[in-house]
């Protein structure tokens, strides 16, 4: 039974590589003018299908959508019961249809045509009803489904899942969607915390632990004490960091026999590293990382200290 259970699946998988294999070759004129109805579109991407179509239609168009296409899955048989009334002029409707030729299609497609609504098809079959229609035809026609019996939908439902994510993908490229784009449409968990958050949003306003660059050792080791972030921002009058003070600069002061009513300026780190609150955070926790530090002062755009931060600010918002 088992070596049944194996083979049954690594034929599927088989069948359905072999059949995916064969859509790079596809790619023509009309998923250029696919992709440029997309790009051009001033409305909303539709997608639309029925079953397994259906179920796959919703994935595709969840990519169009987080990445930078506005788009939403309507179902064939809802549309004929009010959901047309969502579907404008200058929407894009991706009708996806391995046959092409739907029943719920021969009322759907004249209202798309009444409304002038770009047409794309995802279908197998060429001269179906919906191909003949379709401004642009997307070819997901396989020699074989995976199913022993050829009757699921298998390999024809990965080729239609591989071409629409090939079209989002062209999409998003030619529209120059990054990642910051991305994470605007993921804001919660690990993506959004790593790419939306500044330095500013996480660090320390409150109680940043600083000194004049006139103050003492003790002062330091106090304000050190005081704050227990593991540094002390050393600045000027004009509240410019000129240096930090931590507790390694301490211990190593005490060691080499320095005095604790010396000036802090012979103690400290001079110059250290310094974050901009503008930055992102994960590049900021990575430069700490990278240079083995576990806080920084964090100082504004002319170099003025405005808050502190350490490598737990980071783990506590996700970044990790």
């Amino acid at each position: 039974m088992n070596d049944i259970l194996l083979n049954t699946a690594r034929q599927t998988l088989l069948l359905e590589l072999q059949e995916a294999s064969r859509l790079p070759d596809r790619l023509n004129d009309a998923f250029l003018r696919a992709a440029d109805a997309i790009i051009r579109c001033q409305g909303k991407v539709i997608v639309s299908g029925i079953g397994k179509s259906g179920h796959i239609g919703k994935k595709i168009a969840a990519t169009f959508a987080s990445t930078g296409t506005p788009a939403f899955f309507v179902h064939a048989a809802e549309a004929l019961h009010g959901d047309l009334g969502m579907i404008e002029s200058r929407d894009v409707m991706l009708f996806i249809s391995y046959s092409g030729s739907a029943k719920e299609l021969e009322l759907i497609l004249p209202q798309l045509q009444e409304k002038s609504v770009v047409l794309l098809a995802m279908t197998g079959k060429p001269l179906s009803q919906l191909a003949l229609a379709a401004d642009a035809v997307l070819d997901i026609s396989v020699e074989r489904e995976a199913c022993p019996m050829l009757l699921a939908p298998t390999s024809s439902t990965v080729n239609t899942l591989m071409l629409g994510d090939a079209l989002a993908m062209a999409v998003m490229q030619a529209r120059g969607f990054n990642e910051e784009d991305f994470a605007r449409s993921h804001p919660a968990g690990a993506l959004g915390a790593r790419l939306l958050n500044k330095v500013h949003h996480l660090m320390r306003k409150e109680e940043v632990p600083n000194v004049r660059i006139t103050a003492t050792v003790m002062d330091a080791m106090l304000e050190l004490s005081r704050t227990g972030l593991g540094l002390v921002a050393v600045c000027d009058e004009n509240e410019q960091v000129c240096g930090v003070f931590t507790d390694g600069d301490l211990r190593r002061w005490l060691v080499a026999g320095g005095g604790l009513d010396a000036e802090v300026s012979a103690a400290m780190t001079r110059g250290g590293l310094t974050l901009n609150a503008q930055s992102r955070a994960i590049d900021a926790k990575e430069l700490l990382m990278k240079r083995k530090i576990s806080a920084a002062p964090v100082v504004d755009d002319g170099g003025k200290l405005v808050g502190a931060i350490n490598l737990q600010a980071f783990y506590q918002a996700g970044i990790i």
